[in-house]
C-alpha cells in the first residue's frame, strides 16, 4: 500500500507541468465581416476559418484546449455599422476580443474605441499607412495581413535591384473605400526619395489612354492598381503604340490572390485577345507568396466545402483562400498564443495592453507557413513577382520574391534581367519640373505660346474679379461649403480625417 500512494504521488509530480498548463477560460469574440458576398472577406468566405481554428485549438487537448471562445459575428458594411455595433456595448458587457472590420473608414472608428476601452483588435485589413501610427488612436491594433506599406518594400528591393530612379503610379480612385488609393498610398510613402508622380481614375472621368501613356511614357516604370477591364484597355493602348518592347516597364498590384489576374487574365473572348496575350508579356504582377505546406492543403479543401454544400451564387472565387481567410484563421490562433502566455503570468483577459503587446514582435506557424508579427504589431511581408513566361500559352509563372522578415530580394531559374531592362536607360527626372531636356510629343508649338499668353491676360482678369467677388460673397461661400460638408452622405473630409492620409495625389 505504501508502494501504491508513493507511485501516485509520483504520477501526480510528473503530471503537473501539463495540467497547470491547461487554462480554463471563457472568451467573448466579437467578428465584424459583411453580409454582402462582394466582398472578398465577406461572412461566408472567412467565418469558417475562423470556426475551423476555434475546432483545431479546443480539438487538439493540449494547452490552449481549455479556452472556450464564445464567437458573435457582426454585420460590417464597410461604413458605420460595426462602429454602431460596438458602440452600443457601452453600458453592457464588452468582448473580450475583436476581429476585423477590414475596411479602412469603418476600422478607424472601431479600433479608436477598443483601444480606449483596451480591447485587442486584430484585423486582416485595415492596411492603410495611417494605421501605422500605433501610439495612442490605434494603440489596441494588430493587422495580421501584411500592409500596403509592407507591399511596397517589394517595390522599393526592385528599384534598387535594377537602379530605376522614377516610376508613375496609376490608380482608379471610387472616392468609397478608396482600396486602390491606399495600396500605392503605400508605394508613395516609401518611395518618397525617388521621383513619384501619379495619374488618378476616377469614375466620372473616362480612360483618357493617349493622355496616359504621354505620362507613362515619360516616367518609364509604371505601377497600376484598378480593375482587370481597365489594366487591360491600358495595355493593349501601350502596346498598339508599341511601348511594350522595353520601352517602359509594367507593374499591377493584385494582393487579394482573387482570379483577376495570372494565367489567362488578358483572355476575354473577343477580337482583341491575340494582341493582348502579347500585350501582357509585358505586365507584371506583384502579389502575395503562396504556401505549399501541406496543411494548407488540407485547410483549403476544408474550406470550400461549405459553397459546395449551400451553393451559392453569388459569392465569385468563394472557393479560393485568399489573404483575408488565411489572415483570421491565424488571428484567432496568434490572440489564443498571447492570452495563454499573459495569464500564465497572472495576468487578466481584461488587459488588453499586455495581451497586444504579447502579440507583437513574435513569430508563430500559421496555417499557410511562418507568421512573423513585427515590433509595431504589423505583420511581415513574403511577396512574389509574376510574369509572363510563355507568351505563346499566355501562361505565367514567378520569377522573384521578396522577404520581408530579412529584406532579401530572390532572382528564381525563370527570371530574365533584360525583360526588366528598359531600353535606353531609366528616365531620369532630378527636377520635377525641368522638361526641358525631354523631347516634346505632345504636337505643340506655336499654339502653345499663344495659349500662355492669352492665358495670363485671362489670369490677370480673373484675379481682379476675384478681388472683388470675395469681398462681398465670402460669407456666404463659407455658409454654403460648411454646409455641403455637413450634408454630404459619406462624410468624406471626416473619414478622410479618419485615417490620418498623407498621399498628396488625393
Amino acid at each position: 500500500m505504501p508502494h501504491l500512494r508513493t507511485l501516485c504521488v509520483y504520477f501526480l509530480v510528473a503530471l503537473s507541468p501539463v495540467m497547470t498548463n491547461t487554462i480554463t477560460e471563457d472568451i467573448d469574440v466579437l467578428v465584424f465581416l459583411p453580409q454582402n458576398n462582394s466582398y472578398l472577406f465577406s461572412y461566408e468566405r472567412v467565418a469558417p476559418a475562423i470556426r475551423y481554428a476555434q475546432k483545431r485549438l479546443k480539438a487538439d487537448g493540449g494547452q490552449y484546449s481549455g479556452f472556450n471562445f464564445n464567437i458573435q459575428f457582426e454585420n460590417s458594411d464597410c461604413l458605420y455599422d460595426a462602429f454602431f455595433t460596438l458602440a452600443d456595448r457601452s453600458c453592457g458587457q464588452k468582448p473580450d476580443l475583436i476581429l476585423g472590420p477590414v475596411c479602412e473608414y469603418e476600422a478607424a472608428a472601431v479600433v479608436r474605441l477598443a483601444s480606449h476601452w483596451n480591447i485587442p483588435v486584430i484585423s486582416a485589413g485595415a492596411l492603410a499607412t495611417g494605421f501605422a501610427n500605433k501610439n495612442k488612436e490605434y494603440s489596441h491594433l494588430t493587422r495580421i495581413a501584411p500592409s500596403y506599406v509592407k507591399m511596397a518594400e517589394t517595390f522599393t528591393a526592385m528599384f534598387e535591384h535594377f537602379t530605376w530612379k522614377s516610376a508613375l503610379l496609376v490608380f482608379e480612385d471610387d472616392r468609397e473605400q478608396r482600396n486602390c488609393y491606399f495600396t500605392l498610398e503605400g508605394v508613395y510613402h516609401l518611395m518618397s526619395n525617388y521621383n513619384i508622380e501619379s495619374y488618378v481614375l476616377t469614375e466620372d472621368k473616362a480612360l483618357d489612354t493617349d493622355e496616359l501613356l504621354r505620362s507613362i511614357n515619360d516616367m518609364g516604370v509604371v505601377i497600376m492598381c484598378m480593375g482587370a477591364d481597365k489594366i487591360r484597355e491600358i495595355m493593349l493602348a501601350a502596346h498598339k503604340r508599341q511601348m511594350t518592347t522595353g520601352k517602359c516597364i509594367f507593374f499591377n498590384v493584385e494582393l487579394f490572390n482573387a482570379s483577376s489576374y495570372g494565367n489567362g487574365s488578358w483572355k476575354r473572348g473577343d477580337e482583341y485577345d491575340n494582341d493582348a496575350r502579347q500585350a501582357y508579356a509585358a505586365l507584371n504582377t506583384v502579389t502575395l507568396l503562396r504556401t505549399v505546406k501541406p496543411e494548407f492543403e488540407n485547410f483549403s479543401i476544408e474550406m470550400k466545402m461549405p459553397f459546395e454544400k449551400v451553393g451559392l451564387r453569388d459569392c465569385n472565387d468563394c472557393e479560393n483562400v485568399n489573404m483575408f481567410v488565411e489572415g483570421f484563421h491565424d488571428a484567432l490562433l496568434l490572440y489564443t498564443i498571447a492570452l495563454h502566455e499573459a495569464m500564465k503570468n497572472e495576468y487578466s483577459k481584461k488587459n488588453g495592453t499586455e495581451i497586444t503587446s504579447r502579440m507583437w514582435n513574435r513569430t508563430f506557424e500559421g496555417i499557410a507557413g511562418q507568421v512573423s508579427i513585427d515590433a509595431n504589431g504589423d505583420r511581415n511581408g513574403d511577396f512574389s513577382l509574376m510574369t509572363m513566361t510563355n507568351v505563346e500559352a499566355g501562361t505565367y509563372e514567378v520569377v522573384a520574391n521578396y522577404f520581408g522578415v530579412n529584406g532579401t530580394f530572390q532572382l528564381l531559374p525563370a527570371f530574365n534581367t533584360e525583360h526588366f531592362t528598359l531600353k535606353g536607360g531609366d528616365k531620369d527626372h532630378p527636377e520635377k519640373t525641368d522638361k526641358s531636356d525631354t523631347p516634346c510629343k505632345c504636337g505643340l508649338g506655336v499654339s502653345a505660346l499663344t495659349g500662355v499668353i492669352v492665358g495670363a491676360v485671362l489670369g490677370a482678369v480673373i484675379l481682379v474679379a476675384f478681388y472683388f467677388f470675395r469681398k462681398n460673397y465670402r460669407i456666404t461661400i463659407e455658409r454654403r461649403t460648411h454646409g455641403e460638408e455637413c450634408d454630404s452622405g459619406k462624410h468624406r473630409q471626416l473619414r478622410e480625417d479618419s485615417i490620418r492620409s498623407n498621399f498628396s495625389a488625393a
